[in-house]
């Protein structure tokens, strides 16, 4: 079974343009991502997917493999998929671009999943989650059923507690999700096929339009989260983090 990482990474970011290109102590974000993520023992070969021309150069300056692509994907998925399209692979994990402290041990975890042959999606929650994480929109809460798939996932704390007598957050383990996923090729190749569904504009999420067209989501649980650069103040704690 051959498991491909795919780095989606785009220069032209709203809130922090360039970002994938800006110095961390001596290496770029991408190339921390990329090398952290090659450490994954379950990867067979990790690739970085861009539309930009500085970073398919840098990446092939420090020696990782790198495809362009298209400018026009609306998102990581659908950069993923067209990647997915021209390379021999059972497994695609889609490895986001703004994690340079990407845990390999969280991508081996993740991957394991498909040590069953039902799961076709994965991706990770973690049941480290605080009273502010339950009302951030910004963290995104799953509901789970009896066999570890997802039922649901929002910004919006759920379950709601609102008639629960006592604790909630002792008595029920509630999960915040960890934006890693993974895909049996196939399945990859028809989810960017789906049509956007109502659900997912209303929530913001992309992957309430798989559930929405009745594919499952394996959920693993995992202690492990690290920070993403998502705008210029995020910079300084992945610093001191390094």
């Amino acid at each position: 079974m051959k498991a491909v990482g795919i780095i989606p990474s785009r220069y032209a970011s709203s809130r922090f343009p360039g970002k994938p290109l800006i110095d961390l102590k001596g290496k770029s974000m991408i190339q921390r991502v990329y090398e952290n993520a090659s450490k994954a023992t379950l990867l067979d070969e990790v690739i970085v997917a861009t539309d930009d021309q500085r970073i398919y150069d840098h990446v092939l300056g420090f020696g990782g493999k790198v495809r362009m692509t298209a400018e026009h994907h609306p998102s990581g998925t659908d950069r993923c998929g067209e990647v997915a399209r021209e390379i021999e692979a059972d497994i695609i994990i889609n490895i986001q671009g703004d994690e340079p402290l990407v845990n390999p041990n969280q991508l081996d975890a993740l991957l394991s999943a498909f040590n069953d042959p039902a799961v076709h999606i994965a991706t990770l929650g973690s049941p480290n989650i605080s009273s502010d994480d339950l009302t951030n929109p910004n963290r995104i809460k799953i509901v789970t059923n009896a066999f570890g798939n997802a039922l649901y996932f929002s910004r919006s704390a759920v379950p709601n507690d609102f008639h629960f007598k006592g604790n909630a957050q002792t008595f029920y383990p509630f999960l915040k999700h960890i934006g890693l996923y993974a895909y049996r090729k196939s399945c990859l190749l028809e989810l960017v096929l789906l049509e956007p569904s109502k659900l997912e504009q209303v929530e913001s999420l992309e992957q309430l339009r798989w559930l929405y067209y009745g594919y499952s989501i394996r959920v693993i649980e995992t202690s492990i989260e690290t920070p993403n650069i998502d705008v210029p103040e995020d910079v300084e704690k992945v610093l001191n983090l390094l």
